[in-house]
């Protein structure tokens, strides 16, 4: 992993903290931050901003699930036995709606046996506090692997209220995928759920007085969802 200042930012900014700090990952692979100029330009029409948001959420889960224990199986192949690996836990996706959904869709095909969770949280934006109105989760979160997703983390509001309900819920071993955050929804992420590895494929520069993510990359649901 390359040299990334704005990590080192962010870890200067909260260096004081009293509680462990987990820092971001910020994925650099080339293709990784081309898909994310194509989401960023205004002029992507939606067909082509699904389909770059797609190939970035697979990037960023790859990275995210680097580490992921497996187990040896063995495997026949039409020649004789060898042995293979499978993941040693089940695997939980949790898209926060409706804009998760765009990060789930380009993940699932690569875990097509994983379950899928729903999370709703609308942010209030006279307020820019988090309102949930939903929420289905499986039983199995205790043993399972749990992924968050939201391609934006700006304040923080609706990532904390996620995964407060997973952890609620029985969740152990969670970790939040978005494609752009700030410094803003990092600390309060970092301040309420110190334990939650967060990957990233960009830490902008902040939020503006209507607490949205600059330079970001305007409503990724209106733009994944054509509304």
């Amino acid at each position: 992993m390359r040299f990334n200042p704005a990590v080192e930012n962010f870890a200067s900014k909260i260096k004081s903290a009293t509680v462990r700090c987990m820092l971001p990952v910020v994925v650099q692979h080339p293709l990784a931050q081309c898909h994310l100029a194509a989401i960023r330009a205004v002029a992507t029409p939606p067909h082509q901003f699904r389909r770059h948001l797609n190939l970035l959420a697979r990037m960023l889960f790859l990275e995210a699930t680097r580490e992921l224990p497996v187990q040896e199986i063995t495997v026949r192949t039409p020649l004789t036995e060898t042995t293979g690996s499978q993941l040693a836990r089940p695997m939980v996706f949790v898209p926060i709606l409706r804009a998760g959904l765009g990060l789930l869709d380009g993940i699932l095909p690569l875990v097509p046996d994983a379950s899928v969770a729903h999370v709703g949280i609308k942010r209030n934006e006279e307020t820019a506090l988090p309102h949930a109105y939903y929420a289905n989760l499986p039983a199995n979160l205790a043993s399972a692997d749990v992924f968050l997703l939201d391609p934006m983390l700006a304040t923080g509001g609706s990532a904390c209220e996620g995964l407060r309900q997973l952890k609620e819920a029985g969740a152990l071993r969670i970790t939040m995928i978005c494609v752009v955050s700030c410094p803003e929804g990092l600390a309060a992420l970092n301040r309420a759920h110190p334990d939650v590895p967060v990957f990233t494929a960009a830490i902008d520069d902040g939020l503006n007085e209507k607490c949205y993510i600059v330079p970001g990359l305007g409503d990724a649901g209106d733009r994944y969802f054509g509304t």
